[in-house]
């Protein structure tokens, strides 16, 4: 049954006072679950961490604190979960009849959201296991995938689905349980979570599970990648649920797309304990792939990648149904360029400085094939290059205000980028909304500060699931404000991936908004800056980004000695 969860697998042991070699089975006793006495309610909690919960009882099987009683007492009231929550998900199995949804403001569809969806549908009615949904930022995936799932149920028995949305938690588990909401949650049982929350769901079983920011799944080295094989069934050939992943940024290349494994192996009609190892499959298959240092890569030919992606890509795209969907953004690309930053004589020798520093201590990791510290050097290098560029970032996000702009700043470091940027710009008077660093700020009541206009200027971290877009409809029903909005890149990024997925929150949903990205003129980072602004398109499409531009970026920082993730990891 859905959401059952699985009994302890057996185990054996020897016993210390015989010198019998036979196993001797035993089963753990199920663990007791909290129960609802006469006219009583069992309450899942979600109680921040360390938080006080007087007279709430934490409950290691379900990994939350469960209170049991008549009516929620005041001094928990605000650990009361919202619909479609994981709290409020295991409140409903723990209950005989879950509590009721409050009515919520509708949300009308789009055309293309419903076109969308019907694709997605047909490819399940034919028998498919996972669908790749990579419309650009802004198009509307996550109304596409709500419908998508919806539309599954009429043709099947979908009683619980399964949302894993990006961070941070506080911005996207709302906006996903708001868009349920809002476009009918179709009488399903719906259990929003987020990639970094995905143990506490990987026991449990799920008819559908959509994976939203589906590259955050590309590495299968990870805890995160062993849950979610327990929650997407990738290793399991029957009752499997129906995957939809969202992504319009799948990943660097087709070997981070483990996820989609399952459907690749539905294609070719063998098995899917075949294709556990994608990159050993491919090679079966004839894709140019190769073991190198650091695990599998394409090889050095550029020609055998562009082929060897094409032909990926036709798996998805070129059959009926297909097993992807790729739409642009139809108010065009977004516009990127670079803004040079011309340093001070004092600046100047400083970042020579840093650059003479940085570059003796990677040639000394490099010779020690020392990766921990090559690592180090480079983020201490990009750290300290952003640090001596404050100043001209403030400037220029000044004279934008001025101009009747609101600013969204994208910075990858809190101590010298985040702080000392925001720090600058609330002494010149310009109210700025935070979203950055862990528990700092309440992210969506500063999101909700910048889209209202009371703060001119967002300066953020994260890289997707935000929407900080002109007119964007807020919660209470009221758009955001319609002031024109820029965007900063105070650091280039090396990734275009997660380049793409910034540009994103302010170039969506009809609304454009074009970007710069900040570097120190003459220096490396002009050299970085014009390989991201050349090669940021090529981060689209249905199966992968081009690794050329990370190698050029790589031998730029003499860090192509490197792991690929110590340019691209989060």
């Amino acid at each position: 049954m859905p959401g059952r969860r699985r009994r302890s697998s057996t185990t054996a042991r020897r016993t210390a006072t015989t010198r019998t070699t036979t196993p001797v089975r035993s089963t753990k006793p199920a663990p007791e679950k909290p129960v609802a006495g006469p006219g009583e309610r069992v309450w899942v909690l979600a109680v921040p961490f360390r938080a006080p919960a007087p007279g709430a009882v934490w409950h290691r099987d379900l990994q939350a604190h469960v209170w049991v009683g008549r009516e929620l007492p005041p001094e928990l009231a605000s650990y009361d979960p919202p619909p479609y929550t994981f709290e409020r998900f295991l409140e409903d199995e723990l209950n005989e009849k879950p509590r009721p949804i409050p009515l919520a403001r509708p949300m009308t569809p789009r055309e293309q959201q419903c076109d969308g969806a019907d694709v997605v549908a047909a490819h399940a009615a034919a028998g498919g296991r996972v669908f790749l949904l990579g419309d650009d930022p802004g198009v509307g995936k996550t109304g596409t995938a709500i419908l998508a799932v919806k539309a599954i149920a009429e043709q099947r028995e979908v009683s619980t689905v399964l949302v894993v949305a990006d961070r941070p938690a506080a911005i996207t588990i709302p906006h996903w349980t708001r868009s349920i909401a809002g476009f009918g949650d179709g009488g399903i049982r719906w259990c929003v979570t987020t990639w970094d929350r995905l143990a506490k769901v990987s026991k449990l079983r799920f008819d559908v599970v959509v994976a939203d920011e589906a590259h955050m799944v590309r590495h299968t080295t990870t805890q995160r990648w062993k849950h979610w094989k327990a929650v997407s069934g990738a290793g399991r050939v029957k009752d499997a649920p129906y995957v939809l992943a969202t992504t319009a940024t799948p990943a660097h290349t087709p070997l981070e797309l483990p996820y989609l494994a399952p459907e690749f192996a539905a294609r070719h009609g063998e098995g899917v304990r075949e294709w556990a190892d994608l990159p050993k499959r491919l090679e079966a298959h004839g894709f140019h792939v190769e073991r190198g240092r650091y695990g599998w890569q394409w090889t050095e030919d550029a020609d055998e990648r562009r082929t060897d992606l094409a032909r990926l890509q036709s798996w998805l795209a070129d059959v009926d149904p297909p097993a992807t969907l790729h739409r642009p953004a139809p108010w065009g690309p977004v516009s990127v360029t670079g803004t040079p930053v011309a340093l001070t004589p004092a600046e100047r020798a400083a970042y020579e400085s840093e650059w003479s520093e940085f570059r003796a201590e990677m040639q000394l990791a490099r010779r020690a094939r020392q990766s921990a510290r090559g690592r180090a050097a480079l983020l201490r290098f990009r750290q300290k290059a952003g640090l001596i560029r404050v100043q001209a970032t403030v400037d220029w996000i000044r004279a934008q205000v001025e101009a009747e702009r609101q600013v969204a700043v994208s910075v990858e470091f809190v101590e010298t980028a985040a702080d000392p940027i925001r720090d600058a710009l609330l002494d010149a008077g310009i109210p700025v909304a935070g979203i950055y660093g862990r528990d700092r700020f309440d992210v969506e009541a500063e999101r909700l500060r910048f889209q209202r206009g009371e703060a001119m200027v967002c300066v953020f971290t994260v890289t997707a699931s935000i929407s900080l877009h002109a007119g964007e409809t807020l919660p209470d029903g009221r758009p955001a404000s319609g002031t024109p909005r820029v965007g900063l890149f105070h650091q280039p990024r090396f990734s275009g991936i997660q380049a793409r997925q910034v540009t994103g929150r302010t170039h969506r949903d009809g609304k454009v908004s074009p970007w710069r990205i900040a570097f120190a003129e003459d220096t490396v980072e002009e050299q970085v800056a014009r390989v991201m602004v050349e090669r940021l398109a090529v981060s689209g499409s249905a199966a992968g980004a081009d690794t050329s531009s990370l190698q050029e970026i790589a031998e730029l920082l003499d860090a192509d000695w490197l792991p690929a993730t110590a340019l691209t990891e989060d």
